[in-house]
């Protein structure tokens, strides 16, 4: 007598794991998503808070809403409650707007440097304006500037290399004080997030450039040497390719 070895049908884990499957991706679509949108919600949302109590309660939305309605006081059984989000924001940006217009003038540059003037007399406020102001005049000032090129360096240590982005030539106190002639500042990022890393200076001499693109140099940090320029396959996510781009034009966080 035979006996025929049938294999058990898996009909059930099969579906099981197309429904993971299916979750999984859902997921990945709808998190960033929802992440982004929450961020927003949020943000709007503590800059109204923040500048609501600035505008009298005469011009507030549910006030002046209510008035067109002609009801008269919150005891009213008409009363309309309303939570406007995003009116802050915009009168935050306009107030900026006006403020940046003025401070571009003569008036506005004369009270400006009246009111240094006046901080700089103040010890601990003075720190804290200082502080304060050039980490303003670093993130808003340079939005145009960008990393032009991708390197190699021996890092850590001699015979092991590393890819960087060189950021720009050396000067004043830190050039003077090593005196090996001119020098390069280089930015090594970490993998795989290439917006966190190291500010180092090297001897221009010591730099070999290299002739991918910012860009592609990114790319290769972040799969962590997986994808290499020039390869058939060396497409990326777009969210990873939106993050190289924002790397080469100094964007990142960086």
């Amino acid at each position: 007598m035979s006996v025929t070895n049938t294999p058990d049908p898996q009909p059930r884990r099969g579906f099981i794991a197309s429904l993971r499957n299916n979750f999984i991706a859902g997921l990945v679509v709808i998190a960033p998503i929802g992440l982004t949108l929450w961020l927003i919600w949020t943000v709007v949302g503590w800059v109204d808070s923040f500048v609501w109590p600035f505008v009298p309660d005469a011009y507030q939305p549910e006030q002046l809403l209510n008035r067109v309605m002609g009801n008269s006081s919150p005891a009213d059984e008409n009363w309309i409650t309303v939570n406007v989000r995003g009116i802050g924001v915009i009168i935050f940006l306009v107030f900026t707007m006006l403020v940046g217009w003025m401070g571009k003038g003569l008036l506005g540059r004369s009270f400006l440097r009246w009111g240094e003037g006046l901080v700089a007399r103040m010890p601990i406020v003075r720190s804290i304006y200082n502080g304060v102001k050039q980490i303003a005049e670093t993130v808003f000032a340079q939005t145009e500037t960008s990393f032009d090129k991708a390197c190699l360096i021996e890092y850590p240590r001699k015979g092991i290399w590393a890819i960087g982005f060189v950021s720009t030539s050396t000067k004043g106190e830190l050039l003077d004080k090593v005196g090996v002639g001119p020098m390069t500042s280089v930015f090594v990022p970490t993998t795989p997030n290439p917006t966190s890393g190291f500010l180092l200076f090297f001897p221009t001499a010591d730099i070999i450039e290299l002739d991918m693109s910012v860009e592609d140099a990114a790319k290769l940090v972040i799969s962590a040497g997986l994808v290499y320029p020039g390869e058939k396959d060396a497409d990326m996510p777009p969210a990873l390719d939106e993050l190289a781009d924002k790397i080469k034009s100094g964007k990142s966080g960086i």
